[in-house]
């Protein structure tokens, strides 16, 4: 548990505006996530990386796209749904502010699908309201 602990403390730095505590933070969990071989939250680590490189000083949305890519990928590769749902929604709020609304729908709406109970989660309420905002663009 220690990687995602550090990922969601690494994510409260970025929020706070102190992006080299956050990035110092992250490397740490990535680092005992290649260190232990326990990859389960190799996908979140990926995904709040880019979530950070959003919120530096100098955002980097190229960066952030292929972090979010990645954390996909890990995630179908794992067949876990939950991580991809939650790369899903940061690229597709990435795709929104673009411009792009309807590769952020084609992105979300498949995995937000996919699932048939838990539809009270915190995550699944963001992401039913991501996708009615998008309908909307």
């Amino acid at each position: 548990m220690t990687p995602v602990g550090l990922s969601l403390l690494s994510k409260s730095y970025a929020d706070l505006d102190q992006p080299d505590d956050a990035l110092r933070l992250i490397n740490e969990a990535k680092d005992l996530i290649e260190k232990s071989g326990e990859r389960w939250a190799e996908a979140y680590a990926q995904c709040i990386e880019g979530e950070i490189a959003l919120t530096s000083p100098q955002p980097n949305a190229a960066k952030a796209e292929a972090h979010f890519e990645c954390a996909l990928t890990i995630a179908r590769q794992q067949q876990a749904k939950s991580w991809e749902l939650r790369a899903a929604m940061s690229m597709a709020r990435l795709w929104r502010d673009q411009g792009k609304p309807q590769q952020a729908r084609e992105l979300l709406a498949p995995v937000y699908d996919w699932f048939t109970e838990g539809f009270d989660t915190r995550d699944l309420k963001e992401a039913k309201a991501l996708l009615e905002e998008l309908a909307l663009v």
